[in-house]
């Protein structure tokens, strides 16, 4: 498996990258990716892919490193997901173990990351991670 960090313009992140994060985030189009990208940038947003052998991309994070007064700095990691044909391959593992290495270089004291409660198969899967729920999250729908 190679994991590639992709940078702003790469035609990666829309060819490859993109179709993964539909599977999470069905919501998206080509055009609403870019503008959340050409936004997010500024705020620190970053994607990185998974490849399988065969230069298929079977995963895909979005991430950003943050500062704030509870943990000073953590990688916050926007986004996680598995292509559904590679789950259980070892794909998510090996994302968040290159995410904890930005997050350890950057002297981040934690890594987080929010999960829909509906996720339950996900969450599986951050336990056997050993990721922690610390926390509530609360949201108000604002229209």
């Amino acid at each position: 498996m190679k994991i590639v960090d992709l940078e702003p313009g790469d035609p990666r992140l829309t060819r490859d990258l993109l179709p993964v994060l539909l599977e999470l985030r069905p919501h998206l189009t080509e055009d609403l990716f870019l503008a959340v990208l050409a936004e997010g940038r500024g705020q620190g947003l970053r994607f990185t892919a998974a490849y399988d052998e065969d230069g298929a991309c079977v995963g895909a994070a979005g991430w950003r490193t943050v500062a704030n007064t509870h943990l000073i700095r953590k990688l916050y990691v926007d986004d996680l997901v598995t292509a559904s044909a590679a789950r259980s391959t070892g794909v998510g593992h090996a994302l968040l173990a290159h995410l904890e290495e930005h997050a350890r270089a950057a002297s981040c004291t934690a890594l987080t990351l929010d999960s829909g409660t509906q996720r339950t198969d996900a969450h599986r899967f951050y336990f056997r991670e050993r990721l922690a729920v610390t926390a509530f999250s609360f949201e108000k729908t604002l229209r």
